[in-house]
């Protein structure tokens, strides 16, 4: 304990030791003392020098706390010292006084050096792994800094040994539910470390209920609101989603989604945000925005969005896009994020469309933004954030792109509202060239890939003074493109030209028709200007040359031949391709052709749109072969362009008879199922009635036998009561069993309107069957076999109604012979006295009762002619439907005989067009195959199959 006092400061007789002596005799002292009380003080005094001596500490001393580790594990004092020691020697995490600026470089390579001495033996990893699992806090606190240090210095090679050892990555998912909050917390720190950047941690950490597991304590933690344990959480959240596919389907399929909407839930005071809440919220957006991002597989992409519109949390987000006194880097933030949400996704872009600002009168959000998007007095980020919203809810939204061209035409325009067209009017020709930019790139995405739209926008008219008369669009923006404008004014006009000319020759006839367009171009294209106006002269060079490619010969001045002899004599093909590769060459083309969103670092990088570059790129290629080809060459291309356009039309017929029908057979399948089910049914409920009767026919038969017995002893006194008794309860029986038979007649009745229906019903389809060709002849047979099947079933309800008829004329005999019976019985009834009135009454009531029954049987007489007049229209219509039965087989041969004479045709189309593409290839002209073609065609089909389901 003298040596320790020594060592620790206190007074000593001899000269003071160096650092370096006093470190090696207390490792000396850990290596040979028996005692574990010396190991740990001197393991202790270790741990006080090794911040000021942290290079002789890791020298000497990581031996030997490594050994301690290894033999002294049932003393967690011990432990937890060496621990600390190594993460003070491994650590770069010093107090900032105690570093100095030059000497920071030299401390993060002594990190890494004692990292890598450390890992050089993975069993030191593993031990490591071993003490985090412990439960002692002065053990685990410790290791859990260790670990998460070493990842710091040498991520790469710790997350492999983490990832090989049994059990790794288990066992620090357990520090998650460590109910000590500085060991979770920490714990959280340790798995942002190991999951960075290597997706096969990401799964097995996304499996071990990591995701479940984060939210709780984000909700724990009060959301938003809460703390750095929340950032944290949010920061080990991206890091298991970002990139990771298989992570976000699995946090999709795990409804972790909906657990995202009380994130964004802020209340109606909106002031006085912490700087720790901006951020969580900031946080919370980006985490969204990795769900949805552009780069993740389109599927994946579009299951997020819809479960984020169904859950609500698109709403939400909106809730704070409106919202008063939110930060502004929040609100720019909520912006991009919403941007994303509703990209390409028709449900959430319709959703968007409807809302509206809490204004008086409200007024729809896109409108609000585009209000914000053309005021330069908004800072700049959050003018690039609605442009970007703009421009996603505009992606794939042919609807909504009407929407906003339709602002725009003279029939729609409304003075007493500012409109969106209106809005992006006024920024295309204000003096503020961002805005100018920006308007022109959001009218360009309003006529993105819509051939339709491009023309309706050369209607719209502008009133440029008082008493001039107003011009077109178009001729506005030649006009300002003239004028000598900024070099951003005049790049977004060029780009909204482009898009508007591209794929669309009426508007490149109307551009051509103003004589003063052409000779601009080329005036600019042909000077020697500096870098600035070389990016113009490009975009001068791709407006000429989409004026020829997509050039129609309408205009007799402006012919293709002719304006390639226009840039041979002024500019010179060699120098026009130069000018024209200006674009792509230019490094803000290559920066906005990354990522759809548009981030720049100043207004004046704001060049290049990343729609646009795809157009650059896709028209480049084309419009130089098109400015070297001869006018022969144009002639054959053009002859072979509308030679395969019309084999694509007949193509497209084809196949649109083809689906339709698909879909006829597809409903007179359905049609046949419900009339065999109807058909069943029917029988069923025949040999039911069938049954029945013949159960009252036996009871019929016991009634009469016992009748029978009754009447031979009507002698006695006794047995006249007893025979009249009988007689009466034998005509109430009687009288239900024509009740029952009545009830019988009219259901057959209602049967048989019932295949009277069925008959009109298979007549009609029969008639519609008529018009389809040789693929619905298989139903056509089938629907006539089924009607000689209905003919059949009504031929035996017509004898099944003439069985019940002889019943019903059984039971008239029957009612003959009871009253015999009474007239046999009244002379024993005159013998009697005393019982002479009660037997009148009988009589009396007897022979009323077999009056109604009488009645009843003319009635029922009556409706058996009405049923039998009715099967005889019936086989009418049988015999109707024979005859249109040959008829339509006629026309079935007619209409195989001309399929036979359209696939003739087909075949000698097909040996034209392959002649036509060897003639072309052997001219040196790209030409697609038909397996192209159709996989294209089919893409479409599948696209418009999804677009149906979003919807």
């Amino acid at each position: 304990m003298n040596f320790l006092r020594g060592v620790m400061g206190g007074p000593s007789a001899g000269p003071q030791p160096s650092g370096a002596d006093t470190i090696q005799k207390l490792c000396d002292r850990v290596a040979s003392s028996t005692l574990l009380d010396d190991r740990r003080d001197a393991v202790r005094a270790l741990k006080s020098l090794s911040k000021k001596y942290r290079l002789e500490v890791g020298i000497q001393a990581m031996e030997h706390l490594i050994h301690v580790l290894q033999t002294d594990r049932s003393d967690s004092e011990i432990i937890g010292y060496a621990l600390d020691t190594l993460y003070n020697v491994i650590s770069n995490d010093l107090e900032e006084e105690e570093q100095e600026e030059n000497s920071a470089k030299q401390v993060d390579d002594l990190g890494s050096q004692f990292t890598e001495i450390f890992i050089k033996q993975q069993e030191n990893v593993t031990l490591l792994l071993t003490l985090v699992e412990e439960f002692d806090f002065h053990v685990r606190w410790p290791g859990v800094k260790l670990l998460t240090s070493l990842l710091k210095q040498q991520g790469p090679q710790v997350q492999q040994i983490i990832l090989v050892s049994p059990m790794g990555v288990s066992r620090l998912m357990d520090l998650l539910a460590d109910s000590r909050e500085v060991i979770r917390n920490d714990g959280v720190l340790l798995l942002q470390q190991l999951t960075k950047s290597n997706a096969a941690i990401q799964k097995i950490v996304a499996f071990e209920n990591a995701f479940e597991r984060l939210l709780d304590i984000i909700t724990e933690e009060g959301n938003s609101d809460g703390g750095i344990v929340v950032e944290d959480c949010l920061l080990l959240l991206q890091n298991l989603l970002k990139n990771n596919n298989s992570n976000q389907n699995f946090f999709k399929e795990g409804s972790y989604i909906q657990r995202m909407k009380p994130w964004f839930e802020v209340g109606d005071d909106n002031c006085g945000w912490s700087a720790q809440k901006v951020t969580n919220l900031h946080l919370m957006l980006q985490l969204v925005r990795v769900l949805v991002s552009p780069t993740n597989p389109p599927g994946a992409t579009s299951s997020c969005q819809k479960a984020m519109f169904h859950c609500g949390l698109l709403q939400q987000l909106c809730t704070i896009l409106m919202a008063t006194g939110v930060p502004a880097d929040i609100l720019t933030e909520t912006i991009n994020t919403v941007s994303e949400v509703i990209r390409g996704c028709q449900t959430n872009q319709d959703y968007f469309a409807s809302v509206n600002a809490p204004s008086n009168p409200p007024r729809p959000a896109i409108v609000v933004l585009l209000m914000s998007m053309v005021n330069e007095r908004q800072p700049f980020v959050l003018r690039c954030a609605v442009l970007y919203c703009f421009q996603c809810f505009l992606y794939k939204n042919q609807k909504g792109q009407g929407e906003i061209v339709s602002t725009l035409l003279p029939s729609t325009i409304d003075g007493n509202s500012v409109s969106a067209g209106q809005l992006l009017c006024g920024g295309l020709f204000s003096t503020d060239s961002l805005s100018n930019w920006c308007a022109a790139v959001a009218l360009a995405h309003a006529l993105q890939e819509n051939a339709t739209l491009k023309e309706q926008l050369l209607r719209v008219q502008l009133a440029t003074s008082i008493g001039n008369p107003p011009v077109s669009l178009l001729q506005q923006c030649t006009n300002i493109l003239s004028q000598g404008s900024k070099v951003q004014t005049r790049v977004g006009l060029l780009m909204l030209l482009c898009t508007w000319l591209s794929n669309c020759s009426i508007a490149v006839t109307h551009f051509l028709h103003n004589p003063a367009n052409v000779p601009f171009l080329t005036g600019q294209i042909a000077e020697n200007l500096g870098e600035e106006e070389q990016l113009v002269q490009g975009l001068c060079a791709l407006l000429l040359g989409i004026s020829i490619y997509y050039n129609d010969n309408s205009l007799e001045n402006y012919r293709k031949e002719k304006l390639k002899q226009l840039i041979e004599k002024r500019i010179g093909r060699e120098n026009f391709i130069e000018k024209l590769g200006f674009i792509s060459k230019h490094e803000l083309y290559s920066r906005a052709a990354q990522k759809p969103q548009p981030s720049f670092s100043s207004p004046d990088h704001m060049m290049f749109d990343h729609e646009f570059t795809k157009l650059v790129k896709e028209l480049e290629g084309v419009i130089s072969k098109a400015i070297y080809k001869s006018s022969e060459e144009d002639k054959k291309e053009e002859e072979v362009k509308k030679t395969l356009e019309q084999h694509d039309n007949i193509v497209t017929h084809y196949k649109k008879v083809i689906r339709e029908q698909d879909q006829e057979l597809e409903e007179l399948k359905q049609r046949i199922n419900t009339l065999t089910s109807q058909n069943e049914q029917l029988q069923a409920t025949v040999t039911q009635q069938v049954s029945q009767i013949q159960q009252h026919k036996d009871q019929y038969n016991l009634l009469k036998v016992q009748l029978g017995k009754d009447t031979q002893h009507h002698n006695s006194h006794s047995d006249t009561f007893q025979m009249n008794g009988i007689q009466t309860e034998e005509v109430s029986k009687l009288k239900e069993e024509l009740e029952e038979w009545k009830n019988k007649h009219e259901l057959l009745q209602g049967q048989l309107r019932e295949k009277d229906s069925v008959i009109e019903k298979l007549n009609s389809s029969q008639l519609e069957m008529g018009t389809t060709e040789q693929s619905s002849q298989t139903i056509k047979s089938g629907g006539l076999e089924h009607n000689s099947e209905l003919q059949k079933e009504l031929e035996m309800l017509r004898s099944q109604i003439q069985l019940q008829a002889a019943e019903i004329s059984k039971l008239q005999m029957e009612n003959q012979k009871l009253q015999v019976t009474n007239a046999t019985a009244d002379p024993v009834l005159g013998d009697s006295g005393a019982t002479a009135a009660t037997s009148s009454e009988l009589e009396a009531r007897l022979e009323q009762e077999i009056k109604e029954l009488k009645s009843e049987v003319k009635a029922l007489s009556e409706e058996k002619e009405s049923l039998k007049q009715h099967l005889d229209s019936s086989s009418s219509t049988v015999a109707i439907l024979q005859d249109e039965k040959s008829k339509l087989q006629r026309e079935v041969a007619e209409s195989k005989k001309e399929q036979d004479d359209l696939l003739v045709l087909l075949a000698d189309q097909d040996q034209k067009i392959s002649a036509l593409k060897i003639k072309l290839k052997d001219l040196g002209v790209p030409v697609e195959d038909e397996d192209d073609i159709e996989s294209g065609d089919q893409g479409d089909e599948d696209e418009d199959g999804d677009e149906e389901e979003q919807d």
